[in-house]
């Protein structure tokens, strides 16, 4: 395989780019152990149950460089990071700052897509209620974090960065909204640019960390291949342009994949579930359902779309019960039960995330024990999610 090798000068990194690589190169999750519906596990073998987990599939892993100048680069996306942690801003202002940035001497920083700003996510990160036994979900040997000041009154989760994704339609019974990441509890959420308040509306403040190189990263270069299946040119992916058309738990959409593998489908012996980022590369957050017309798309009983699984654990919870979730995408509008007015009035449900929120749920159970959902927003807990496989291209 060739390399161009580009020697810039010193005020910049050395960057090392493959002629030939894929212009959206997904890095892997990080996500190292396997886990059953109760905490980890040994690895299974082929034909055992939880068989085909994320952490059994090692993809490209990441690979930062510390510039020495305030800059993180990360060599395989292309993409060069701010290293500080900054201050929260509004989401104006953080679109305002990225043309006033100037760190490591560089004067073309913007704020990050959704879908850059994901790709810096490590699902070795787990919420476990303090901070002591938390672990964020990015690379602190990197990147400066921290978790919300509880001294302000504020959760340890109240860590968001925003992105430059619009949702395009409203959460929170009418609210315009921008998608961000929580690196303190490993989710993809859109938040309003304002909230209400007691006092009235007050406008909504988030962290950002701005990026720069690569303009092409996350944008797909679909191809139908005329056989049910669908590769995307830019990730060297390739998907089953139909879902699994019915909901299951976790380890039946694991086991769901490897009996579609033994049965060759689509002419394949090496399908996967997807991981969070895999999965995440094929939402379009221009869109409702997020999803490309290019793919087909089960629709719900309720007029709704489905949650869709990765074969991803999400660790969060007490220490002693990890990986009892796990992470899936929702392409549908991201439904939650909330009070209005809160804590004293009747609960509604509503698109409290937008569609293309990545949330998690359990995996076995039965929905009906989450009347309200569960979590601030009161997520919807549907537990029987539907699968779109992957493999590599």
């Amino acid at each position: 395989m060739k390399h161009l090798h580009l020697t810039i000068p010193a005020l910049l990194p050395i960057l090392i780019w493959n002629v030939n690589a894929q212009t959206y190169l997904i890095v892997d999750t990080g996500q190292d152990k396997c886990y059953d519906t109760s905490g980890e596990i040994t690895a299974p073998q082929p034909g055992q149950p939880f068989y085909g987990q994320d952490a059994q599939f090692k993809g490209k892993q990441p690979a930062y460089k510390d510039n020495g100048n305030g800059t993180i680069t990360e060599l395989n996306t292309g993409l060069m990071w701010i290293k500080a942690r900054g201050s929260k801003v509004t989401w104006n202002d953080a679109i305002a700052g990225a043309a006033k940035c100037k760190t490591g001497g560089y004067n073309d920083w913007r704020i990050p897509t959704i879908k850059e700003l994901y790709s810096l996510i490590n699902f070795t990160g787990g919420c476990h209620g303090n901070i002591q036994n938390s672990k964020p979900y990015i690379d602190t040997k990197y990147f400066d974090f921290v978790y919300g000041d509880e001294s302000k009154g504020e959760r340890m989760i109240d860590s968001q960065d925003w992105s430059a994704t619009e949702y395009t339609g409203k959460t929170m019974n009418g609210n315009p909204t921008v998608f961000g990441v929580n690196f303190a509890d490993g989710r993809i959420k859109g938040y309003p640019k304002e909230m209400r308040r007691r006092e009235g509306m007050k406008t909504n403040t988030l962290y950002v960390r701005y990026v720069r190189g690569n303009p092409a990263y996350g944008k797909n270069d679909f191809k139908d291949n005329g056989n049910g299946t669908i590769t995307d040119k830019a990730t060297g992916l390739m998907w089953s342009k139909a879902d699994s058309g019915t909901g299951m738990n976790w380890e039946s959409a694991l086991a769901w994949v490897q009996k579609k593998n033994a049965e060759e489908y689509l002419g394949h012996n090496d399908w996967r579930l997807p991981n969070p980022k895999e999965l995440q590369s094929i939402v379009d957050y221009l869109r409702v359902p997020a999803i490309n017309e290019i793919f087909n798309i089960s629709k719900l009983s309720d007029g709704e779309y489905p949650f869709f699984w990765t074969g991803t654990s999400h660790l969060e919870g007490p220490v002693d019960r990890q990986g009892t979730a796990a992470v899936y995408f929702s392409f549908g509008r991201a439904l939650g039960w909330m009070q209005i007015p809160p804590g004293r009035g009747e609960f509604k449900l509503m698109d409290v995330h937008g569609a293309g929120a990545q949330r998690s749920d359990p995996k076995t159970g039965d929905p009906l024990q989450f009347p309200h959902g569960r979590g601030p927003q009161g997520d919807v807990i549907r537990i029987n999610n539907f699968v779109r496989c992957v493999r590599d291209g």
